[in-house]
């Protein structure tokens, strides 16, 4: 019998170029120039999400659009400024300690990653810049880029937490605060800085899906500058085509 599963996405765009979202598969996303790319891409960005957590794989994925948002920003570099409306809901004790655990997963085997790179100052990337400045092209500018949104995630929630120490310690640290208030599980929205929203499930998704983002660069930095090291693909990144292709694939665009 088939496993069915449903991915309920959010899209949100910048006239075309869009990042796709699954609300219900926290920190899974998929990116490309037009809906129908990104949706497309689903499917294995599941399988490969799932892997990674080690939960059961789906036969049949049918990707569902629940949400959309229009953007000014620029979404092919991962802009996105979006709060899911499944974000604003309180979360269960038992639902913050479940994604809590998965965001110091992704925390510590994104340091897994970095760790198994023999040269964090080499890299045969060429130099890109973006919104943001030039993009991260070395193991050092990937990992750090990617641990020092610590302190802005968390304080745009209010809680006051800092960079220090490797990605994972700082990452604890900051739930450590947050669990310090009263009512942290009743996943207030806050306004933060420019005048974007934030939920705690909010700051959930976004620490997994900006580790997401940087693993899959890092993962092909790490391929092409290393050709002759054999890597553990801590994020299961590494497709199985020949696995894609048995599993059914059924869109429904709403």
């Amino acid at each position: 019998g088939n496993y069915f599963m449903k991915v309920n996405c959010v899209w949100e765009h910048n006239g075309d170029d869009t990042i796709l979202y699954s609300s219900n598969f926290v920190g899974a996303f998929t990116r490309g120039k037009s809906r129908s790319e990104a949706i497309q891409k689903m499917p294995s960005e599941i399988m490969s999400y799932l892997k990674w957590k080690g939960d059961l794989i789906s036969d049949i994925l049918e990707s569902e659009i629940i949400q959309e948002k229009a953007s000014e920003l620029t979404i092919s570099d991962a802009d996105s400024d979006v709060l899911f409306d499944e974000e604003k809901k309180p979360l269960r004790l038992a639902e913050y300690e479940a994604l809590k655990a998965l965001a110091m997963k992704s925390a510590n085997d994104f340091l897994t990653l970095y760790r198994a790179i023999p040269n964090k100052d080499k890299s045969v990337l060429p130099v890109r810049t973006t919104f943001y400045g030039e993009i991260p092209r070395t193991a050092r500018e990937m990992y750090e880029h990617t641990k020092n949104v610590n302190a802005y995630y968390f304080r745009e929630i209010g809680v006051q937490a800092d960079n220090n120490g490797t990605i994972e310690e700082c990452r604890n640290h900051g739930f450590e605060l947050l669990e310090q208030k009263q009512n942290f599980l009743e996943n207030k929205v806050y306004l933060g800085s420019y005048d974007e929203e934030w939920s705690l499930r909010k700051v959930l998704r976004r620490f997994i899906w900006h580790d997401r983002i940087h693993a899959k660069a890092m993962w092909k930095m790490m391929k092409k500058t290393f050709p002759e090291v054999q890597f553990d693909d801590v994020f299961c990144l590494v497709r199985k085509l020949h696995y894609a292709k048995k599993r059914s694939l059924y869109i429904t665009l709403t």
